[in-house]
């Protein structure tokens, strides 16, 4: 009798110990549910940050596009410059090429009778 008295209460400590682990477990997955999103509130959670995405990139679009038109005026500006810069350096070569030219000129003619003058223009005498 002692035996089966034993028994039966380690029986009934098991049952205890059973149903307190099952009754934790069952408080987790109820803790676990009530944190668990929905499929709505993942729907939501995605609409969410579509729209804060498509903000983003038009926000982005929009600071790429006028960085991009300011670079382009910069360009231009760069552009005209240099075009004026060319303008008054062609002018003025040609001008230098034509004060040379009457100089050679000048020098020819007061240096025919002295043909080492021309040879530094670099015209021989015939």
């Amino acid at each position: 009798m002692l035996a089966s008295k034993l028994v039966a209460e380690s029986n009934d400590n098991l049952i205890g110990f059973i149903a307190s682990t099952v009754e934790t477990l069952r408080d987790d997955v109820a803790k676990m549910r009530e944190q668990m999103a929905t499929k709505e509130d993942l729907a939501r959670l995605e609409g969410r940050f579509t729209e804060k995405v498509t903000r983003l990139e038009g926000r982005f679009t929009e600071k790429l596009d006028v960085s991009t038109t300011s670079v382009r005026g910069d360009i231009e500006q760069v552009q005209l410059r240099l075009d004026s810069i060319e303008h008054g350096v062609s002018s003025r070569f040609e001008h230098v090429e034509g004060e040379i030219s009457r100089l050679r000129s000048a020098v020819y003619l007061l240096g025919k009778d002295r043909p080492e003058v021309l040879r530094l223009l670099g015209q021989a005498r015939t």
